[in-house]
């Protein structure tokens, strides 16, 4: 239904609802008609300002009236899907009705649901899963435990064997798990990514007399999970509100999909983050060494193995990506690209996915992460049902901020425009040449090394002759043959290429014989001339 439509039902409803209380209040005498044909009379001889500022004054009472006194559908308030499916190992999820279900965990009837300090709000109302699961025929046949407290890190032997016991005597356990208040809050950092140590040594117990776990996760940021390859799901929920507990039990139940994606890498580790080694170090700087390797661009760049990546998320159905393109090959950064790909629901119920659009840049001057999201949509699809995504790239796209012109730069080079289903998963991929028409400054020195020169068309016009007169040079053609050659393999083509990509201009003084210094310094010259 359109919103004017439920707006227009709301009004009428209540304006019905006041006439109704109206006509009891004179049929029992608890008013005179009199009153009322007054008060009508007043408004009806009123101004036209008076009258809207009633009508408007009317509208908003009877919207209050509503909000406090009546309780509205849940599943209205929810449009989206709750959570973020990280594993689901032998299709555990979602529940049924046949499954003796344990939920197990404090959060499971008290959830954890908003950030710590001022973030703090008057909730008017928090719906719990456990309470949540009790209309959902599919959750009917559920028992719960409460298996640790969060106001200590401690474990407590009667609630954890009562955890265990109940877990033993389901077909499948949900533990709703979480960072407590006192772990995140403003104020401070966390100086790790451990959940309690009561709640992981839970999880261990649990898996001795039950294979099939089910993790739900509430949590403000990432957290190393020491079980995640022994349960068989994962959720993560993070702190989704105070209609959390009926999202989660909406999912479990399969009557939500889910399609949430990672904004944040889960890494394996602590140590394994980018500022691990310079963060909280010394007293006076805050010192952010990883410069644009934040999040996931350090991890792809480094190909390392994370827990989740960046964009992951898993959904109750399944997506193909095809026949990605592009409308053009070759572009400046004065164009603009459209790309193009087509996205199917392969499986068997409608669902959403999020379709991710990464650049991957060429060898450039500048260091570069390996790998940047510049595009993202999410879309629904029924079962079988197939549409074509289209993003626009512009300059952005391929640029990085270039200090010598302050502004953003598309450096020369072949791009690659990939479709993924996360930062570390490509589905396909087309090639785009960028050619930029903003000049940079350049300035030459003795240090530049002999690749930039090479690379750069109008430096070649100035090094052409100088190269020619050094092969010339009879002490370097000496050394050349010597070279050619040599048999024992020592010298070759391809290490006298690479040390003349890296080798500086200066370094020519001791490497070719009979090179003197006043030739570099008057071939520089010539090249900042340019």
């Amino acid at each position: 239904m359109k919103f004017l439509e439920k707006f227009a039902l709301t009004v009428y409803s209540y304006i019905v609802l006041v006439l109704a209380v109206i006509m009891c209040l004179l049929v029992f005498n608890w008013i005179d008609i009199g009153t009322v044909t007054k008060t009508v009379t007043t408004i009806a001889q009123g101004d036209i300002s008076s009258k809207i500022t009633l009508v408007i004054s009317a509208i908003f009472i009877l919207l209050s009236i509503k909000c406090i006194f009546f309780d509205s559908d849940t599943e209205e308030k929810i449009k989206e899907s709750q959570g973020i499916l990280l594993k689901n190992e032998n299709e555990i999820l979602p529940l049924t009705s046949d499954k003796k279900i344990a939920f197990i965990g404090k959060y499971a009837k008290t959830p954890r649901y908003q950030g710590g300090g001022s973030s703090h709000i008057n909730s008017w109302k928090v719906e719990s899963a456990l309470e949540a699961a009790k209309k959902i025929p599919e959750l009917a046949n559920v028992t719960f435990a409460e298996g640790y407290q969060d106001e200590k890190d401690e474990v407590i032997e009667e609630l954890q064997n009562e955890a265990v016991k109940v877990a033993n005597e389901a077909d499948v356990a949900v533990l709703f798990l979480g960072l407590p208040d006192n772990f995140e809050s403003e104020g401070y950092d966390r100086k790790h990514m451990n959940l309690p140590n009561c709640q992981n040594e839970l999880v261990e117990k649990v898996l001795e007399v039950q294979k099939h776990v089910v993790v739900v996760l509430h949590n403000g940021s990432a957290v190393v999970m020491p079980w995640k390859d022994q349960v068989e799901g994962i959720l993560e929920a993070y702190l989704g509100g105070e209609a959390v507990g009926k999202a989660v039990a909406e999912v479990l139940a399969g009557r939500k999909n889910p399609c949430g994606r990672l904004a944040e890498t889960f890494p394996l580790r602590l140590e394994d983050t980018p500022c691990y080694l310079t963060y909280g170090k010394g007293y006076d700087n805050a010192k952010y060494q990883e410069g644009v390797f934040v999040g996931y661009r350090y991890y792809t760049s480094r190909k390392m193995e994370t827990a989740f990546p960046f964009g992951y998320g898993l959904s109750y159905t399944t997506f193909e990506y095809s026949n990605l393109q592009v409308d053009k090959k070759e572009m400046s950064d004065k164009d603009t690209v459209e790309v193009s790909v087509k996205v199917k629901n392969t499986g068997d119920r409608a669902g959403k996915t999020v379709v991710q659009l990464y650049v991957e840049a060429p060898e450039t001057e500048v260091v570069r992460p390996v790998r940047e999201l510049r595009g993202f949509e999410k879309i629904f699809l029924e079962a079988g049902e197939e549409k074509t995504v289209t993003f626009t790239l512009d300059e952005r796209a391929f640029a990085y901020w270039n200090t010598l012109i302050h502004d953003w730069y598309a450096e020369e080079g072949t791009y690659k425009v990939m479709i993924g289903e996360n930062a570390d998963q490509m589905c396909t991929g087309e090639e785009i040449t960028v050619h930029p028409t903003k000049e940079l400054p350049k300035t030459y020195s003795l240090n530049t090394c002999l690749g930039e020169l090479m690379r750069d068309p109008k430096a070649q016009t100035v090094m052409a002759p100088f190269m020619q007169g050094m092969a010339q040079n009879d002490a370097a053609m000496d050394m050349a043959e010597a070279n050619e050659n040599d048999q024992s393999g020592v010298v070759n083509q391809e290490m006298m290429a690479a040390m003349m990509e890296g080798m500086p201009l200066r370094q020519l003084l001791s490497f070719v014989p009979g090179i003197k210094r006043e030739m570099l310094e008057q071939m520089v010259n010539a090249l900042n001339q340019l």
